[in-house]
């Protein structure tokens, strides 16, 4: 049973090696996984963004999970079927952004766990219970806030047994 390999992609204000993608990593190379982070400082475009993800994975043989949070989790969730992704876990995934609706890509017909905080600022909690309703994603919601520092242990813990699943499978 091959172990996925796991590709993070940080949030529009944050880098690839923030506190809680370092304990992700951390979690996923407990698990035997090859884990990495890229670095999308200096692109605001989020086009830019899932090329910079595709063009990344070009060359990870499958299975392939990908993490994002915030526009990390949109960028992720666009670029999901052209990295021939596995698995899709997202933390409070920038989804139906008032102005740009119709940005919101498509869900990718693979396992997906979304992470949200009920005290989400930035990105209403309604958006991912909206996109996980659509194609019935697994949704966890946390009392947390868009940040999610405080819920690190829980999202620890959720994303562990996620890629445990994926290995199953």
């Amino acid at each position: 049973m091959t172990q996925p390999t796991v590709i993070f992609s940080h949030g529009q204000e944050s880098g690839p090696w923030g506190s809680k993608i370092k304990a992700m990593a951390a979690a996923a190379r407990e698990l035997g996984c090859a884990a990495d982070s890229v670095d999308y400082q200096g692109i605001a475009d989020p086009t830019e963004r899932v090329q910079k993800l595709i063009n990344f994975c070009v060359d990870i043989p499958a299975p392939l999970v990908l993490v994002g949070s915030s526009m990390g989790g949109h960028v992720a969730t666009a670029a999901a079927t052209k990295t021939n992704a596995t698995g899709l876990f997202v933390l409070a995934p920038a989804y139906y952004m008032a102005g740009y609706e119709e940005l919101t890509p498509g869900a990718p017909g693979i396992p997906i766990c979304i992470v949200h905080g009920w005290h989400d600022d930035i990105v209403p909690v309604e958006n991912s219970i909206r996109f996980a309703r659509a194609c019935a994603a697994t949704l966890i919601i946390v009392d947390g806030d868009h940040r999610l520092t405080g819920n690190i242990n829980e999202i620890v813990v959720h994303l562990a047994r996620f890629i445990s699943e994926q290995a199953e499978h």
